[in-house]
């Protein structure tokens, strides 16, 4: 899981990421989209695929990008935990507001 945060952590990995969440691309449109040298660009795909972000596939002399679902489910699991235990706060937080403006108007009648 670390890797998969510290691989989309870099902007312009999460910028390719979120690239990609529209679909598979080539490396040349990932390039023209994100105005990257391609040299760059394979880089920051590398590190995306050995952390099983992205995957490869060839088509003929092309390299097409993909998300990797299964690491993109486990992510969004990870960070599905945290809005529970934040749902989980506001509701106390506001419970302890609806008592306390209850608690105001019974003493400011």
């Amino acid at each position: 899981m670390q890797q998969k945060l510290t691989a989309i952590s870099e902007s312009n990995r999460f910028r390719i990421v979120e690239l990609l969440r529209d679909g598979p691309q080539p490396v040349g449109g990932i390039v023209d989209a994100l105005g990257l040298g391609q040299p760059q660009v394979s880089r920051h795909l590398r590190l995306l695929a050995e952390a099983g972000v992205v995957e490869v596939t060839r088509r003929a002399q092309q390299r097409i990008y993909r998300l990797h679902p299964e690491s993109m489910r486990e992510l969004s699991d990870w960070m599905q935990g945290f809005a529970v235990l934040w749902s989980e706060r506001m509701d106390r937080l506001g419970s302890f507001l609806e008592d306390d403006d209850r608690a105001s108007d019974e003493t400011n009648p």
